[in-house]
């Protein structure tokens, strides 16, 4: 699963790099997830990609790559809209990836995968305070608990921490340094295209 908030508000901290237009900055959200759910379906173990999202431009840009919307439950927040997600897929393993992993690579989420052994995991952003993948064991409950400082409220909870050699698994994007950062990994084709002055 891949949670999209509607793109008027997702990733207020990144309006400087579009220079404050809402247009622009709603592209580069958008273009944030494309890249992170196109680099998902790419993963040979990953059998099926959701996005859990209320925002109809988010639901039709991911329609055309072939990926479900399952709209977000009345109830408010990340964690609240990842179980009802889990819920709604009703597949023996499921997992959460955030949407700002715009240089995202497939082998990568691949090595995570099956690092985890089939054990309830998670992969730690690259402060190591947040969390960037969050893996279910089979036929075992998601848990989620992001937020701030979420990899130490995934530990305490019992899920395993994995580490490894996957910078574009733990750079999620928040903020324009973040940005610059995984344009140093190679962005993916949506949000290179978003950001064409920074990539020219």
């Amino acid at each position: 699963m891949v949670p999209v908030k509607t793109l008027d508000r997702a990733k207020t901290r990144l309006t400087s790099a579009t220079g404050g237009d809402p247009v622009s900055h709603a592209a580069l959200a958008l273009a944030l997830a494309m890249d992170t759910v196109s680099a998902a379906l790419a993963t040979p173990s990953v059998r099926r990609v959701v996005t859990v999202t209320s925002d109809p431009a988010v639901a039709a840009e991911m329609a055309a790559l072939g990926v479900e919307a399952i709209p977000e439950p009345a109830e408010p927040g990340l964690n609240e809209a990842l179980m009802h997600g889990a819920r709604a897929l009703r597949s023996n393993r499921v997992g959460a990836l955030q949407a700002d992993l715009p240089a995202l690579k497939p082998g990568e989420l691949q090595a995570a995968l099956e690092a985890a052994a089939g054990r309830r995991a998670f992969v730690p952003d690259r402060q190591g305070t947040g969390t960037t993948l969050l893996l279910a064991a089979p036929g075992g409950e998601l848990d989620p608990r992001f937020g701030v400082g979420s990899a130490g409220h995934h530990r305490i909870s019992g899920a395993i921490a994995l580490f490894g050699p996957w910078p574009s698994l733990r750079c999620d994007v928040d903020t324009e340094e973040d940005l610059r950062l995984a344009l140093t990994l190679g962005l993916g084709v949506h949000t290179a295209n978003a950001l064409p002055a920074w990539t020219t």
